[in-house]
């Protein structure tokens, strides 16, 4: 019998990151390792969870393991107060056909095991708190720039959570310096942050996917604005000692250095030394290059365990 095995029969954790565009999803042992990962797209409501289910249906026969617990990483908005009716659901969100989806509960009565429920982007600052970016760190933003823009703020070692999740990509974004004429693709806001600076605004914007730009497209300027704009207020209302910045639109390595340039442009020295002196250490790519979600959805399971 293989070590896998006998850990697996001890319990198995199942992790999904439901993300706009693709459900990650793994299987992992009791200690957090990944015995089995995959893809699918975010289709319907139906057909996603469908396979989600067959994927994890599949792993635990060929596995012969049982499961203990699921961690869940969802796009929203969603609702994380554990009282109320919709605990577990997503709510009002832009993503058509996906409003009023009951993520966890779909789960919770097909394997019939502990779930955890958090925001993506709460996952994926567990993930980097737990073994990424911000390991030595009890107070830090996670940024993820993609399809939308959304972020985790951890204070004193918790996830915080008021009324709801915080929503960092809806902030308005001043624009008077920039002569920027785009109105934005928000819904709800048109020229918020993600409707501005999020890779979906990027398409629309400019009729290209931000990966296909080059270096020097006018592009990366408003995105350095946007991005170092959003640095600069989330370092005023929350004051942390790292903001990380993932997604797909952060896998463009030249922002980084353009963000913290326009960041210490903007911010205009108030801020402590300790941010002006070391700025590449405050503003930081991801250190978990692109397993965030994955890490952070198995480590929420591991905690719900303990509940």
């Amino acid at each position: 019998m293989s070590p896998e095995t006998q850990v697996a029969e001890k319990g198995l954790i199942g992790a999904i990151e439901a993300g706009g565009t693709k459900f990650n999803c793994a299987l992992a042992d009791m200690r957090g390792n990944v015995l089995a990962q995959a893809a699918f797209p975010t289709l319907s409501p139906e057909v996603t969870l469908a396979a989600v289910k067959d994927f994890f249906d599949t792993g635990l026969h060929q596995l012969q393991g049982h499961f203990a617990a699921i961690g869940i990483a969802s796009f929203g908005p969603v609702e994380l107060n554990r009282s109320a009716a919709s605990y577990g659901f997503i709510t009002k969100t832009p993503k058509a056909g996906w409003s009023n989806t009951d993520v966890r509960g779909y789960f919770r009565a097909a394997f019939d095991v502990p779930v955890a429920f958090e925001t993506d982007v709460n996952g994926a600052a567990w993930g980097e708190l737990v073994a990424g970016a911000a390991r030595e760190c009890s107070n830090f933003i996670y940024v993820t720039v993609g399809t939308g823009i959304g972020a985790g703020i951890v204070v004193n070692g918790k996830l915080l959570q008021g009324v709801t999740h915080p929503e960092v990509g809806h902030m308005l974004m001043p624009r008077a310096s920039l002569q920027d004429d785009y109105e934005g693709c928000c819904p709800f806001h048109k020229g918020c942050l993600e409707g501005l600076a999020s890779g979906t605004a990027i398409n629309k914007r400019w009729g290209i996917n931000g990966k296909d730009l080059p270096d020097d497209h006018a592009a990366w300027d408003y995105q350095a604005h946007y991005l170092a704009t959003m640095c600069v207020n989330l370092t005023q209302c929350f004051a942390p000692e790292k903001i990380i910045l993932g997604g797909g639109v952060m896998d463009k390595k030249l922002l980084f250095p353009l963000i913290r340039h326009k960041f210490l442009e903007l911010i205009n020295g108030y801020a402590p030394e300790a941010i002006l002196a070391r700025v590449d250490q405050f503003i930081v790519p991801t250190g978990l290059a692109g397993q965030a979600g994955i890490v952070g959805a198995i480590a929420l399971a591991q905690e719900e365990l303990k509940r």
